[in-house]
C-alpha cells in the first residue's frame, strides 16, 4: 500500500503520460511521415534517412544504463527536463541538417534525449517515486501515450504537407520547450515525498535506497530472459509498423483494406492496455506476459492460412498482444527484482531491444522482398521465443543470491 507522504499518482500519471506521448510521437513516430521527404531534398536513398535514424536507437541502448542509474539515484525529474532540452536541441538540428552528415549528427543528438525520455526513464520514476505500487501508474501512462502516432503522425503530416519538413522539425522542437520541459519540471516531483527541494521524510519512502548493481546482478539468467522478451517483442512491434500495410496487401487485401486493418493497431492496443488495467490487473504481470505473447503468433498464423479476410482479426490481435507487453516493459522487471536499482536494470535489460529496433525495418523489408507474406514466419517464431522465455521465469521475486544458480 502507498505511504502516505507519496505524492498523488493522478498529476503525475498525466504529465508523464502527456510527455512520453510527445517524445514518442517525435523520435520513434517521426521517420515514418518525414525520412522520405528528407531523402528527397537531399538527394540520399530513403534507406539512408532510416539508417540514420538507426544511429539514435544505437546512442539509446549505450546511453540508457547510465540515465537509469541516475533516476535510481535522484529521480527522474532532472533527467526527464534535461531529455526536454536534447529532443529540442536535435530536432532543431534535424531542421538545419543540409547533408546526410548533418542528419547522422542531429540523429545522434536525438538518440542521447530518446535514451533519457522514453518509458525506461518514465518507468523507472514511477519506481523511484511509487515503489511496489508503481504498476498501475505505469499502464496509466502507456495508455495515454498509446494514442502518440494518433495525435503525432497527423500534425507531422499536416504540417510538411503545407509547409516542409523542417518546420515540422522546428514546431516540435518548440513544442518540447513550451510543453515537455514544464511538464517534466513542475509534475514530477523531485522527492518521493511529493516536495520540490524539500528534504524528504525518511518514513515516507515507498522504495528503498537505490542499489548499485553488480556484474552478478546484471548478467544472470533473469536478466537475460527479460532481455530476449523485450528484443524479440520490439523487433515485431517495429517490423509490423513500418511493413504492416504492404504485408496485408500481399496477404491479399486491397490498398484501401490494408490501411483501414493496419489502423486498428492502435485502439487495439489501447484495448489491451484497458484489460491489464482492469481484467488482468489482479494477475501478476507474468501471466498477463504470457498470454500476450501468442496473440501475434496466433494472428499471423491465421493469415498465413486464410490471408486477407482475416486481415482486421490479424491486426487486432497484434495490437492487443503489444499493448499489453509495453507495460510488461515497466512492470516484469519491477515485479521480478523490485524497485531497488530499477533504473539501472531497465538500461541493460531494453539495450538490445534498441538493437533489434534498429534492424527490424530493414531485415524485414528484406525478407518481404524474398519471401511475400511468408516472412511473417519469422515473427511467428520469435512469438514463441517471447513466450518460452516468459514461462521459464519465476514468479516469486529475484533475489541477488539467487544469480549464481541461475547463470
Amino acid at each position: 500500500m502507498t505511504s502516505p507522504g507519496t505524492p498523488a499518482k493522478l498529476p503525475i500519471v498525466i504529465g508523464l503520460g502527456t510527455g512520453q506521448t510527445l517524445a514518442f510521437g517525435t523520435t520513434l513516430y517521426l521517420p515514418a511521415i518525414l525520412a522520405e521527404p528528407m531523402a528527397v531534398e537531399l538527394g540520399i536513398p530513403p534507406g539512408w534517412a532510416f539508417g540514420a535514424f538507426s544511429l539514435a536507437l544505437v546512442f539509446a541502448a549505450l546511453l540508457g544504463p547510465k540515465a537509469g542509474a541516475r533516476i535510481d539515484q535522484f529521480g527522474g525529474r532532472t533527467v526527464l527536463a534535461v531529455s526536454s532540452l536534447i529532443f529540442a536541441a536535435g530536432l532543431a538540428m534535424l531542421g538545419t541538417a543540409d547533408s546526410l552528415t548533418m542528419m547522422c549528427v542531429a540523429w545522434c543528438v536525438i538518440g542521447v534525449g530518446m535514451s533519457m525520455g522514453l518509458y525506461e526513464s518514465a518507468f523507472a520514476t514511477l519506481s523511484w517515486i511509487y515503489g511496489h505500487d508503481a504498476r498501475g501508474p505505469i499502464t496509466g501512462i502507456t495508455l495515454i501515450a498509446g494514442f502518440a502516432s494518433t495525435i503525432c503522425w497527423p500534425i507531422t503530416a499536416g504540417i510538411e504537407a503545407e509547409f516542409d519538413w523542417r518546420t515540422a522539425c522546428y514546431f516540435w522542437a518548440v513544442m518540447h520547450i513550451v510543453l515537455g520541459l514544464p511538464l517534466n519540471l513542475f509534475l514530477i516531483p523531485r522527492t518521493r515525498d511529493g516536495h520540490h527541494g524539500k528534504k524528504e521524510d525518511d518514513t515516507a519512502k515507498p522504495a528503498p535506497a537505490p542499489t548499485k548493481l553488480s556484474r552478478q546482478d546484471i548478467f544472470n539468467m533473469p536478466m537475460i530472459l527479460l532481455a530476449i522478451v523485450f528484443a524479440a517483442s520490439w523487433f515485431t512491434a517495429t517490423a509490423m509498423a513500418a511493413h504492416l500495410p504492404r504485408l496485408l496487401e500481399i496477404s491479399g487485401m486491397d490498398a484501401a483494406g490494408a490501411l483501414i486493418a493496419a489502423s486498428l493497431v492502435g485502439p487495439a492496443q489501447v484495448a489491451g492496455r484497458l484489460a491489464e488495467f482492469g481484467l488482468l490487473k489482479k494477475m501478476h504481470p507474468l501471466i498477463s506476459s504470457r498470454l500476450s505473447a501468442l496473440t501475434h503468433p496466433i494472428g499471423a498464423v491465421l493469415l498465413l492460412i486464410f490471408g486477407g479476410p482475416v486481415g482486421m482479426l490479424f491486426t487486432s490481435l497484434h495490437g492487443i498482444g503489444n499493448g499489453i507487453l509495453t507495460i510488461a516493459k515497466g512492470t516484469l522487471p519491477l515485479a521480478t527484482f523490485g524497485p531497488a536499482g530499477y533504473g539501472a536494470r531497465q538500461g541493460y535489460i531494453m539495450a538490445p531491444s534498441r538493437f533489434a529496433q534498429a534492424a527490424a525495418p530493414f531485415v524485414f523489408g528484406l525478407l518481404i522482398d524474398d519471401y511475400g507474406q511468408y516472412a511473417i514466419l519469422l515473427t511467428i517464431a520469435l512469438g514463441l521465443v517471447t513466450f518460452v522465455a516468459l514461462m521459464m521465469l519465476r514468479h516469486r521475486p529475484y533475489t541477488p543470491g539467487e544469480a549464481a544458480d541461475q547463470r
